[in-house]
């Protein structure tokens, strides 16, 4: 059999390199473009769990999986029966407290009357015993001069010292008067601080209450519901799962060289799996510090080579909302990341922009 020239052996290898040269070539353009990088990923949104802050029976739960929410919506309520009467109790308590304040301070007040009786009399008494003293004086300097009788002097020293002593005992009801006083007033802020103790509680029955109506924190789409009416849960137990539509993002890798190239805010494009020809304009907004699939040790340049970081592009908030409808978390795409603000995005990160 007849060998094949090395013409014809050239041709054919240099047939297979241009071949070979040209597939690589297509696939530099997509995968390799100048000025970017590009990172498989996910699309996915924070995770809002409402949970109960305490515990009982869920009495209605008021949305649906899949179902769009605005922030302060209502997702469910647990069974406040027991806080309702709790809080009627308290209200009695309330009521009765403000009834001690009144008659505490017509108590105040009563006492207060006392005192002035009080001052009334002893000033009535002291009168009193100034007439009697100075008769008992006149008293005694006629009996010295054999003018008055022993009897009428001793008469009027009787009054004299019966005088003294009321007015002392007209003190002493004064005193216990002005105590009264007191014991009254010390009565009165008693009753105001069981005022302010049922308020108080009252106000935390109603926290509580509100507390068993759970709300949306932020707008967002029910995610799936973790507890259904009837069943008891838990404080802090989850009752709804709920995705945060304002807050939608696509995590992927990049090597060392092209995360040292990228910082927050760079420009990024998505591309997903479930729309070809649809580019979502995002921005990083977060790049790890510590890397991804690290070998053991790193030593040498090539080691270095394969550290990833995660990089997370955010789409911004206003684009999200004027497409809450179609937006969907895990579905698979591409991240198109611009290294050179002015290179021109590749042929695979063009399409229809979102605006």
């Amino acid at each position: 059999m007849a060998k094949p020239s090395p013409v014809i052996i050239a041709a054919i290898v240099i047939a297979v390199a241009v071949s070979g040269f040209l597939l690589w070539q297509s696939t530099r353009s997509d995968t390799d473009a100048e000025g970017f990088a590009r990172g498989n990923g996910r699309i996915e949104a924070v995770e809002i769990d409402v949970a109960a802050k305490l515990p009982g029976r869920i009495d209605t739960v008021l949305v649906n999986e899949g179902e769009l929410v605005a922030a302060g919506a209502l997702l469910a309520e647990l069974d406040t029966r027991q806080l309702q009467a709790n809080r009627n109790q308290m209200v009695a308590e309330l009521r009765r407290a403000e009834i001690a304040v009144e008659n505490a301070t017509l108590l105040v007040e009563q006492r207060a009357a006392e005192v002035r009786a009080a001052e009334a009399v002893l000033e009535q008494r002291r009168a009193e015993e100034d007439v009697a003293r100075r008769q008992y004086e006149r008293s005694e300097s006629l009996t010295q001069n054999s003018i008055t009788s022993e009897r009428q002097f001793e008469i009027d020293r009787a009054n004299a010292f019966g005088a003294a002593a009321a007015v002392a005992s007209a003190q002493a009801s004064l005193a216990a008067a002005r105590a009264g006083v007191s014991s009254a007033k010390a009565s009165v802020i008693g009753a105001e601080a069981s005022v302010t103790a049922a308020r108080a509680t009252i106000e935390a029955i109603d926290v509580q209450i509100e507390d068993s109506t759970l709300k949306a924190p932020r707008a967002g789409r029910v995610q799936y519901i973790v507890a259904r009416a009837g069943e008891v849960v838990g404080a802090g137990g989850r009752v709804v799962n709920m995705l945060d539509l304002n807050d939608v993002y696509m995590t992927f890798f990049l090597s060392t060289a092209d995360a040292g190239r990228i910082g927050l805010g760079t420009e990024v494009r998505l591309l997903l799996d479930a729309a070809p020809g649809i580019v979502i304009p995002a921005s990083v907004s977060f790049v790890s510090d510590v890397a991804q699939f690290t070998p053991k040790t790193v030593e040498t340049e090539i080691e270095r080579e394969k550290l990833m970081f995660r990089v997370r592009a955010r789409i911004a908030p206003e684009l999200l909302a004027r497409y809450l409808d179609q937006i969907k978390t895990g579905l698979p795409g591409v991240a198109w990341v611009r290294l050179d603000p002015t290179a021109p995005w590749p042929a695979a990160a063009q399409g229809k922009v979102l605006e």
